[in-house]
Order: structure tokens, then C-alpha cells, then sequence
């Protein structure tokens, strides 16, 4: 896949992406680089992240050296506004998936495949501590990042408890709960997969309606987060299955 569908450098290109209202997953500026305010303002305004690294991370992602010290990453995809997946998701009586700061960008491509084909509603991602919706992802994902909604949120607590508000449960896959496959799950439903190395946050872990657990018998007691996903995904889509086909 074409790496430059991806990235734009270039202080006014950047501006000119940004200003045409162009889907940035976030915008890299070198740390040696200095910018107008009003350039972190625009940023500010459209909600798009702005992080501070070495100049070479900039010329590497962009592919030359005459960046101007600045590189947008451009999304692939149009993200939906949350509280219209939210909605779709009751309406359907569905289930949506919420990754909780997952940042290897293999990891999300493969959990937004496989809540494609289980026929989840859409998948959440956080804007910060998350791996961006890039090449990889894509990849990774088999091009079902075209196919589900997704959202962007600021905050994956606060989303839940709207969707619980509007009659939605909250379900995380994480260890110290009730195994998995003895559980009847309500729906509509959000479910909620933890980081490759803190699990779910606790704060969402507090909030949540269950805490479903994968029983392990080997001497491994631990599972990549997209495997565990895919089994999580899968129990509680196959119930929903069920309840849709009564």
C-alpha cells in the first residue's frame, strides 16, 4: 500500500489538510521545529493531537528531508460521530467494542476485523494512547476498517456511561470475573478489551455491568489482546445471533 495516502508534510500543506476539514489521525512536529500558535490553535479546533518528536521520526515517516519539521498522518477513513453509533448500536440491539488504549496498530487491525465478521455494530478507539487507524491497521485488518463504523473518542469512560444512560450494558474481558462461556449477556452491549500491558483501565472496570473471563487451563495464563478478543467477540456474538433470530 502507497505510504504517501498516508502522510503530508509541509507547514502549509498541513495547514491547507487541516483548514479543508481532511481526516488527521494526529499531526508530529520535530522537537528543534518552532510553530506559529495559531497553528496549534487550528489543531486545537478540529481536534487533532499534535505530539513533539525527533526530527528523523519526521523525515523517516515522510520520506525525505524537506519536511519543514512538521507531518500530518492522514486517516484512511471517516470517522462516524459517536453518540450516531451509539444510537445505532441500541436501535440494533447490538454490540459495540470499545478498545481501551491498544497501541500496537497488528492488535487493532486484527480485533476490527474480526468485530466485522462476528457483525458488531462499530468499534470505539480513544484519541490519545492509541495506535492510529494507519497502513498497518489496514492491513492488519483486511480492509474491514471500510466496512464497520468506527468513532474517536475523548474519553472511553465517559462514552460508556452515555451509553448506559441510553440503555446499554458494559461488559470488560479481563481477568478476576465470571468465565465467559457460563454467562448470558444483555444487549444492547459495549464491549470493552484492555492494553497489551495494563489490561481494562480501572476506572472502567468500576463502572462496568460484568466482568467476563477467558478460564485458562494451560500453563500460560495470559493471551494476546486480539486473541482474547476474537474469543470474547465471539461468545457474545453468537448470543446475539440468538436473540436477533428469535
Amino acid at each position: 500500500m502507497d505510504n504517501e495516502k498516508f502522510v503530508i508534510w509541509g507547514r502549509n500543506p498541513v495547514i491547507e489538510a487541516i483548514k479543508s476539514g481532511r481526516n488527521l489521525e494526529k499531526i508530529l512536529i520535530a522537537h528543534d521545529s518552532k510553530f506559529p500558535k495559531s497553528l496549534f490553535k487550528l489543531a486545537e479546533e478540529n481536534n487533532i493531537k499534535i505530539q513533539k518528536v525527533p526530527r528523523k521520526k519526521v523525515e523517516e515517516l515522510a520520506g525525505t528531508k524537506k519536511t519543514q519539521g512538521i507531518v500530518a498522518l492522514v486517516s484512511p477513513i471517516t470517522y462516524w460521530e459517536i453518540n450516531k453509533l451509539l444510537q445505532k448500536t441500541i436501535d440494533e440491539k447490538g454490540f459495540l467494542v470499545f478498545l481501551d488504549h491498544i497501541t500496537d496498530p497488528q492488535n487493532v487491525g486484527n480485533i476490527i476485523r474480526t468485530s466485522e465478521v462476528l457483525g458488531a455494530s462499530g468499534v470505539v478507539i480513544p484519541k490519545e494512547r492509541s495506535a492510529p487507524i494507519n497502513e498497518v491497521v489496514v492491513k492488519g485488518s483486511a480492509g474491514a476498517v471500510f466496512h464497520i463504523p468506527i468513532s474517536k473518542v475523548g474519553s472511553l469512560r465517559d462514552t460508556l456511561e452515555k451509553f448506559q444512560k441510553l440503555g446499554g450494558w458494559v461488559v470488560a474481558i479481563e481477568k478476576g470475573g465470571k468465565p465467559i462461556h457460563k454467562l448470558k449477556f444483555p444487549f444492547p452491549v459495549a464491549i470493552v478489551l484492555g492494553s497489551e500491558g495494563k489490561g481494562t483501565s480501572k476506572s472502567i472496570i468500576k463502572m462496568a455491568d460484568i466482568i467476563a473471563t477467558i478460564p485458562m487451563k494451560g500453563k500460560i495464563t495470559s493471551l494476546n489482546v486480539a486473541s482474547a478478543g476474537a474469543i470474547g467477540i465471539w461468545e457474545i456474538a453468537k448470543q446475539n445471533w440468538i436473540e436477533v433470530e428469535k
